[in-house]
């Protein structure tokens, strides 16, 4: 029964008193049909509501219907106009509402029934009634680690999991439960903060044939955890068992941020699937061409319309719900500046979207980082049109693997990485938060597959290797792939150690990869999206070198954080520049050296650091410190005694520095445990 005509706010279902109020916006539609079925999988609805102009209020419509509560599964039908383009208003499709906290109908989905103009009742997904409760932060209050102390761990939600030796249990490999039971394992590595791949909803079957989309770069829904991440088959549990981890992240002290895709969606070009928005509000959610194309500058078919106002309200809705609802404490935005594009593509210098963000005191608390560009060619570092969000430094990435690889041209821009990138941000170091310094991310080469291979590998995925990229500046050391040969190996076991060490020795945020402590590979394959198998998940067993690798940068986290005033000071970080002697750097384009040091409040030094990525042995001078110095970092020496627990003083007057190696000496009157 119908209890009234309903109320415009909140959006999505609502439980009310005696049921439940729904609301969707759909502007231009002539009418609105409530779909509700007793069942997520049932291929008909047992009741229909038609929604008529006293449920309107402006751009949305909205009923309040008696007898339901938690568990309630509906659709929607919209009718209207056809879209530009001969895509739009299409009845015949059961939509999923824009704002549906929860999905079910997982096992009757059918993608390719959403496209075309047949029915897809049968086989369409549901939006699922759920409780709207706010977080504990009282008892699980956000950790807050300063920017100046954060250390970001990118992984897979369920890849980190899966497989033999996960210390998940059984039950609970490849879900948010999976990640509670590997929390002691981050927890001892040292990070402050986690970075899961896409964790909303999304299309797992758009993918080549024979294969499924195991990134998640394919959104459903940007309000419902994605269903293959729960743990069961209850679609209410995917919100407590999200709740549940960042609880656990929260007692541990550990950070959550979710990597977001609000820049395209699962429906793709024009004649793609019609599942959600498409159906409900074509003209405002895609940025369209005027004869209605749509234009694409995420490589996914389409682009978001993210400054449009209904749009931006449902972005803003979106994140409020993640932030307030489960608690995540930040957000990574995919291709994050095609949401600075206005119509016709424009990139604007004051996008709505992010200062409405900026300005929006629920969200003010939050962590906010995002990729600076987008698949049309736009790049926004420095420039990002948004102050409080801070950008991956690709360049920071690209200048310390073409140093370490022995390129020319690259010991200059590899120091300004460690000054801070003050040659991106207007001479000056970028300020905390500002830049997210990394080596390797999700899309790339792991630190192991870097140091391995020349070319990617990526026929497994069945695109004839043309995914992915083909510049990586990596280098496999004089073989391709896994080898016997003893020096190769120790060869890339000591740059794998000395891109680490550059890049945790460097202020701003750093980012590690998911397995990069333990040598994972996937193979050579530089674009995993589509491989949901051990070669891109984690790798829990491994052997004596992955051990050492481990310990390695289990010492170099907590050697980070106890030099942090050092290297990550809140006034600008102003090292004294060397060559093999002091105060004489070479910065000419054949130089593969240099060294740094700091100095205390006391101008006394504190800390020197070589690099050496020369392919013969070289002595660097050493400044005098009037209480000695201890070598703490020596990748040119063997596992364990590369970063000792104890490490020795160092008395000798100059460095000799191992080729390809980094040496890092700190004063000895600087007290450390590692």
């Amino acid at each position: 029964m119908v209890l009234g005509s309903g109320r415009p706010w909140p959006l999505g279902s609502s439980l009310i008193a005696g049921g439940v109020n729904f609301c969707v916006a759909a502007p231009l539609a002539r009418k609105v049909e409530l779909l509700l079925f007793d069942h997520g999988d049932d291929p008909e609805p047992s009741r229909t509501i038609s929604l008529s102009e006293q449920n309107r209020s402006g751009d949305y419509w909205h009923v309040a219907v008696e007898g339901l509560g938690l568990g309630c599964c509906y659709g929607y039908r919209v009718f209207g106009p056809l879209g530009r383009g001969n895509h739009g208003f299409n009845p015949a499709k059961v939509l999923l509402d824009p704002c549906a906290r929860a999905i079910a109908g997982w096992k009757v989905y059918n993608r390719e029934a959403a496209t075309g103009d047949q029915p897809n009742t049968a086989s369409c997904l549901k939006a699922v009634v759920t409780e709207r409760d706010r977080f504990d932060f009282e008892r699980f209050p956000r950790p807050r680690h300063s920017w100046r102390n954060t250390v970001i761990y990118e992984l897979h939600p369920a890849g980190f999991t899966k497989g033999d030796h996960s210390p998940a249990a059984a039950e609970h490999r490849g879900s948010f439960l999976g990640l509670i039971d590997a929390l002691p394992y981050l927890s001892s590595l040292g990070v402050t903060s986690i970075e899961l791949l896409p964790s909303m909803a999304f299309d797992p079957h758009d993918a080549p044939a024979g294969r499924l989309n195991y990134w998640g770069y394919s959104p459903l829904s940007w309000f419902a955890p994605h269903p293959g991440y729960v743990a069961g088959d209850d679609p209410l549990q995917g919100r407590q068992q999200l709740r549940a981890l960042v609880q656990a992240c929260h007692a541990a002290g550990i950070e959550v941020f979710i990597d977001v895709v609000y820049n395209h969606t699962a429906e793709g070009h024009g004649d793609g699937p019609t599942i959600s928005w498409r159906g409900f509000a074509d003209r405002n959610y895609y940025l369209q061409a005027e004869d209605g194309k749509y234009q694409d500058v995420s490589g996914c078919g389409n682009s978001i319309a993210a400054n449009d106002a209904l749009v931006r309200h449902l972005i803003l809705e979106s994140m409020r719900c993640w932030a307030l609802e489960l608690g995540i404490d930040g957000f990574r935005f995919d291709l994050g500046a095609a949401l600075t594009r206005g119509q016709d593509l424009t990139p604007l210098d004051h996008p709505p979207l992010y200062e409405s963000m900026e300005a929006d005191p629920e969200l003010a608390d939050l962590k906010l980082v995002s990729e600076p560009w987008d698949c049309g060619g736009l790049y926004r570092l420095a420039d990002f049109p948004a102050k409080r969000v801070g950008t991956w430094n690709g360049r920071y990435r690209d200048d310390l693997r073409r140093f370490w690889k022995g390129d020319e041209n690259s010991a200059w821009n590899l120091a300004e990485g460690l000054s801070g990138s003050p040659d991106l941000f207007g001479g000056i170091p970028a300020k905390p938060g500002r830049t997210i310094n990394f080596i390797t991310a999700h899309d790339g080469f792991t630190l192991n597959d870097l140091v391995s291979y020349n070319n990617k590998h990526n026929l497994a995925n069945g695109e004839n290797n043309r995914d992915g990229d083909s510049h990586n500046n990596s280098w496999n050391h004089g073989v391709e792939g896994p080898c016997t040969d003893k020096a190769i190996n120790t060869l890339r076991q000591r740059q794998m150690r000395n891109m680490l060490s550059t890049l945790l020795l460097s202020p701003g945020v750093p980012m590690l990869l998911m397995g990069d402590e333990v040598h994972r590979s996937q193979g050579g394959n530089n674009n995993s999206w589509c491989q949901d198998n051990p070669l891109g998940w984690m790798a829990w067993q491994g052997d004596a070198e992955a051990d050492a690798l481990h310990l390695f940068t289990q010492r170099l986290l907590r050697l980070r954080q106890q030099l942090q005033p050092l290297i990550n000071p809140a006034k600008p970080f102003e090292p004294i520049w060397h060559g093999v002697e002091l105060n004489k750097p070479d910065w000419a384009s054949w130089s593969h050296c240099f060294a740094w040091s700091l100095t205390g409040e006391d101008q006394a030094p504190k800390l020197w650091c070589g690099l050496n990525a020369y392919f013969k042995a070289l002595h660097f001078d050493i400044p005098k410190s009037a209480s000695g110095w201890r070598r703490v970092i020596d990748t040119g020496l063997p596992p364990g005694d590369d970063l000792p627990d104890e490490p020795p003083l160092w008395r000798p007057p100059s460095a000799p520095m191992e080729s390809r190696s980094l040496m890092l000496l700190v004063a000895a009157d600087i007290p450390l445990k590692l």
